[in-house]
């Protein structure tokens, strides 16, 4: 089936974080001080301590994380006329490497027409890697760095944004979203609340890839869902 203008120039994509240090006392002095005020903001039980807090919550704040995976997917026209979802993913120990692989490939996209889509993605994923590049002396892409450009020139695309219809006062997660569409969860043997451990750990970077792969895919699908985009067959995803 031909490509629908609609989402013929959108990267779908998804990120995958964990602390940078594992260990809360691998921390010096200044970052420490640093944590404790942060982590004064969402102490729910008085009898937690900074380090029980930074082992939860370390990950997903871009001063004390970092990225060891993006994957990302793209809806193109097979030359059988078959739609198929290609993904790719830029993962590794090395934060800098893959956030550079990452911008190579944007930098090589259309910069007028593309979009990038990610679930929640304005409030995480894009602040996220922004955040990182710059850490690691990034010059932003183009499709990152939204620096003068007006609301309605932003190349972003959020679902859980379109999902809210302007209510933002509840958290939507992809995996409710894909229940409700009936769309197959990527939870099979690990879930976002794992992934510290399972990198840090475990060393599955490995499993983490191929986690944060499925998810891009339930993420494309279910922009299709939302959009009542149906395919005349079961979705094809070609790996690279």
């Amino acid at each position: 089936m031909p490509i629908s203008p609609e989402i013929r120039d959108i990267i779908f994509l998804d990120i995958e974080t964990v602390a940078s240090f594992y260990d809360y006392n691998e921390l010096d002095e200044r970052l420490k001080t640093q944590w404790a005020r942060k982590a004064n903001y969402f102490k729910r039980d008085t009898q937690l301590t900074d380090e029980d807090v930074y082992r939860d919550r370390a990950g997903i704040y871009a001063e004390f994380g970092k990225v060891v995976c993006v994957a990302v997917a793209k809806f193109v026209e097979h030359e059988s006329g078959e739609l198929i979802l290609r993904t790719k993913a830029y993962y590794g120990d090395d934060e800098k490497t893959l956030l550079t692989d990452f911008k190579n490939m944007l930098e090589k996209m259309d910069p007028v027409n593309t979009k990038l889509c990610a679930h929640n993605g304005k409030e995480f994923d894009f602040p996220y890697l922004c955040r990182r590049m710059l850490v690691n002396c990034i010059p932003l892409p183009l499709l990152l760095n939204l620096s003068g450009r007006k609301s309605w020139e932003v190349p972003h695309l959020d679902t859980m944004e379109l999902w809210k219809f302007g209510d933002y006062k509840h958290y939507t997660s992809l995996d409710l979203l894909a229940t409700i569409f009936n769309i197959p969860s990527s939870k099979s043997d690990i879930d976002g609340s794992q992934v510290n451990e399972v990198y840090h750990r475990e060393k599955g970077l490995d499993r983490i890839t191929a986690y944060c792969i499925r998810d891009v895919v339930v993420l494309a699908q279910l922009f299709l869902k939302m959009k009542c985009i149906s395919l005349e067959k079961e979705l094809v995803v070609q790996n690279a």
